[in-house]
């Protein structure tokens, strides 16, 4: 009888030693997350017994995350285990890329995106919130936005 061999990660095809897209989705979790929180690497490496370089590597995806550390930083950042792996998309296995989940993720990993997300629900005037919708809009087509 044949003896089946354990499935690889899916890892870009040009290059075999590039980060798995889940060891990159989970990294950029743990990154949104620290940032909301308001901490640095850091003092997330330093809660974690951690050096801070390693802590840039989980984020990049670069190292992967073990259990048990997944479990000490989910404690840390005062989330579940599951925060780290929502949005991930079917379509990984597949290859096949998620626009919407790619653009959110983009969106919330730098610093204007995160903290707009945090203020954004509490304007009230839903006139105020479409006129900065708008706005952002214009931005993009008057060609200012970077690609």
């Amino acid at each position: 009888m044949a003896r089946r061999s354990a499935s690889k990660p899916d890892r870009s095809p040009s290059n075999s030693r590039s980060p798995a897209a889940v060891d990159v989705h989970v990294g950029a979790r743990i990154r949104m997350r620290r940032r909301f929180l308001g901490l640095n690497q850091t003092a997330l490496a330093s809660a974690l017994g951690l050096t801070f370089q390693q802590v840039q590597k989980y984020e990049r995806g670069s190292n992967r995350v073990s259990a048990s550390k997944l479990y000490d930083i989910a404690r840390t950042l005062k989330v579940t285990i599951s925060f780290f792996f929502e949005g991930l998309p079917n379509q990984i296995e597949a290859g096949e890329p998620d626009p919407t989940g790619q653009a959110l993720h983009d969106f919330l990993t730098t610093p204007e995106g995160l903290e707009l997300a945090e203020v954004f629900p509490r304007i009230g005037d839903p006139r105020m919130r479409r006129q900065l919708l708008e706005f952002a809009r214009a931005v993009v087509e008057g060609g200012s936005a970077r690609p």
